[in-house]
């Protein structure tokens, strides 16, 4: 039996009755929660089966489950694509997996960027977030010497949050680190 992840313990002891208090939802299901995280990674379109697998290796490493390629839909010349040539890898994680993704993205893989004061606080409007890593050697589970080539990682965290404030909010409880938005100067001498 495997045991219940930090930030589900987190979420389902301290989260839930946080927001229930400041938002004053009637019922603890109106409280929105995180219902998948997707990796997403793109990949050249002429990179060798090696590359392809190389990164297909590094992404089951850090999601903790086998992804799958994507294909291209259709070809495209100016871009050397072929139609079924794949273009990406993908994974989505949800239940305990996603959870101990999330933890080990906010705790450790975020602080260890170099000079990092936060991440956006933007959503996309309907409460989920998006963010770019440019270098997903920022995980611990991936080691510098096997790397021949880095890779970015596209992470969408997905929420049940009818709006953007729900959404910004149940993330900073879960401890995002949003970057401070800074206090406008002003132009008097």
């Amino acid at each position: 039996m495997s045991s219940i992840p930090t930030l589900k313990t987190l979420y389902t002891e301290q989260i839930t009755p946080a927001l229930v208090a400041s938002r004053g939802y009637k019922n603890k299901h109106d409280v929105p929660k995180i219902t998948k995280v997707v990796l997403n990674s793109g990949i050249h379109a002429d990179a060798d089966k090696n590359l392809i697998a190389d990164i297909q290796r590094d992404m089951a490493i850090i999601a903790g489950q086998k992804p799958i390629l994507t294909k291209s839909k259709k070809a495209i010349s100016n871009f050397k694509l072929r139609q079924g040539q794949t273009v990406g890898c993908c994974v989505t994680l949800r239940g305990n997996s996603m959870w101990e993704f999330l933890y080990r993205l906010i705790a450790v893989a975020l602080p260890t960027i170099r000079d990092f004061r936060g991440v956006s606080p933007k959503l996309d409007g309907n409460g989920n977030y998006n963010i770019g890593i440019t270098d997903f050697t920022i995980f611990p589970e991936i080691t510098v010497e096997n790397v021949k080539k880095t890779m970015g990682l596209d992470i969408t965290i997905v929420t049940t949050a009818t709006t953007d404030d729900e959404g910004r909010e149940l993330l900073s409880l879960l401890g995002m680190p949003f970057r401070r938005s800074e206090p406008a100067k002003s132009n008097a001498a």
